[in-house]
């Protein structure tokens, strides 16, 4: 990259850093740290939930399969559309209503209400597991973005992809650690600005005018690329088994509603966030990614929109849209960061007496375990190659644990404590063994639904022996 894209980037990553210092400054409880007092409104809360939702992983997994399939990889952020509407229609005006009389700070503070103690500490550890995974696949995406584009030239002894991975990694730490969920969402506000504004008026015109225009750009690929059929059944059903129900159960989700002032700005928050998810960033996306098998089509899929990033734009364009793509992957992973660590500080070790007794400075223990989460995460990002694997193991391994027993905490007339227990410790890990085993489901369906089975089994099994005991007696 030339001079002048560096300065681009680095200004905006002070941008983004100064962000975190003023609300570091603002901060005073713990309240102030995770849920942003309660008193943030919709366009905010909106624009944060899609730059969570979507952000750095999605971006470069949509740019890969954009190259593989072309258009119909948008369905993959069509389910995200559906999942952000459902919530907004079927557990916002729920939640909100119990939180008004509770203040949660963390989802498990709403299975605590439902089951109690233990169910909450279960979900906790499920939801840390998950929300720190998630964070490495978005420092593994920032890090294919830049080892194909800032440090590609590094000597030769420096591994490109390690020494990017620490990099974003630092950068993203600091300011979530100083800022918490303020600093959050608010420079997710102007990252899902930046990246929509890199996308739609620079990366998208200026790679149509390389190719040589749109029917240059529609003879360069296979006829199906243009076509919303270019899938198997299984890879729907894998995406919106896997995606849809995070919907009802992500804590990054429910700090944001519990951040919003009221029912109504929390579900037009929801909606908002359903229409940048689908058509807007799914298209964008898979556009980039087809127009990067172009120019590189014997690339590794996941790395084609890097090096068209890379290599096609102009100087100063180029640092804009990399910029663009450095918001999407630092707005998921510092909110993945925060609900990680506020998982962790408040329903796991904010739980234990002695800590409760002798922690005198909350704030400043939740900024050291929020840098300790940070730093697991790098050890994932190096671990993994595929961006998009990563995150959806992370997702599956929350959805088949906790997916069955929050929609009966929502729905169920009959809720039990042993039952919701059995089916978290079944879902997750049922859905860990068959991830790890490398057993194939029939249909090439993905490890999530045996999770999910087995987690509906056990609750169902359990509440009915449960039922018949009290029956009984």
């Amino acid at each position: 990259m030339s001079l002048i894209d560096f300065l681009i980037l680095i200004i905006y990553l002070t941008a983004v850093f100064l962000v975190g210092v003023y609300f570091y400054r603002k901060n005073s409880t713990n309240e102030d740290y995770f849920v942003g007092n309660r008193s943030i409104g919709a366009w905010h809360i909106g624009l944060s939930v899609v730059a969570t939702d979507v952000g750095g992983g999605f971006s470069i997994g949509l740019g890969g399969l954009g190259f593989v399939m072309g258009l119909s990889g948008s369905w993959l952020l069509f389910t995200g559309l559906v999942g952000a509407w459902m919530a907004a229609v079927l557990i916002i005006p729920i939640i909100k209503k119990i939180d008004k009389k509770n203040s949660f700070m963390t989802f498990p503070d709403f299975l605590r209400h439902t089951y109690g103690n233990r169910v909450a500490l279960v979900a906790a550890i499920i939801s840390a597991i998950g929300y720190t995974g998630f964070t490495g696949g978005q420092i593994s995406a920032g890090a294919k973005l830049s080892a194909s584009t800032l440090f590609s030239d590094l000597p030769l002894d420096i591994d490109p992809m390690v020494f990017s991975i620490v990099v974003i990694a630092l950068v993203i730490l600091i300011y979530t650690v100083l800022g918490g969920l303020k600093a959050v969402i608010y420079t997710d506000t102007i990252q899902w600005i930046v990246l929509m504004a890199g996308l739609l008026f620079f990366a998208v015109p200026f790679t149509i005018m390389e190719v040589g225009g749109m029917d240059k750009f529609m003879a360069s690929l296979p006829a199906e690329f243009f076509t919303l059929t270019n899938l198997s059944i299984s890879d729907i059903l894998n995406w919106s088994v896997t995606i849809i129900p995070i919907w009802f159960i992500a804590m990054t989700l429910y700090q944001r509603i519990y951040a919003a002032p009221n029912k109504k700005e929390a579900q037009k928050a929801w909606f908002i966030a359903g229409i940048f998810e689908y058509p807007i960033m799914a298209f964008s996306g898979v556009f980039l990614g087809m127009a990067s098998r172009i120019f590189f089509e014997n690339a590794e899929p996941e790395t084609g929109l890097p090096l068209l990033l890379g290599t096609v734009l102009p100087i100063g364009i180029k640092g804009l849209v990399i910029s663009a793509y450095f918001s999407a992957i630092m707005s998921t992973a510092d909110s993945c960061l925060i609900a990680a660590s506020g998982t962790i500080t408040g329903d796991i070790i904010g739980r234990i007496g002695f800590f409760k007794k002798y922690n005198s400075n909350p704030i400043k223990t939740s900024q050291i375990i929020t840098l300790i989460i940070g730093l697991t995460t790098i050890f994932i990002a190096v671990s993994f190659e595929s961006v998009l694997e990563i995150i959806l193991h992370s997702y599956s391994v929350m959805v088949s644990g906790l997916f069955f027993p929050t929609i009966a905490a929502y729905f169920f007339r009959n809720k039990s404590e042993k039952a919701a227990l059995a089916s978290m410790i079944a879902g997750g890990l049922s859905v860990l063994i068959l991830i790890f085993s490398g057993v194939k489901l029939p249909l090439g369906l993905d490890p999530v639904f045996g999770g999910l089975v087995f987690s509906l089994a056990a609750y169902l099994i359990v509440l009915a022996i449960s039922k018949k005991v009290v029956n009984d007696v």
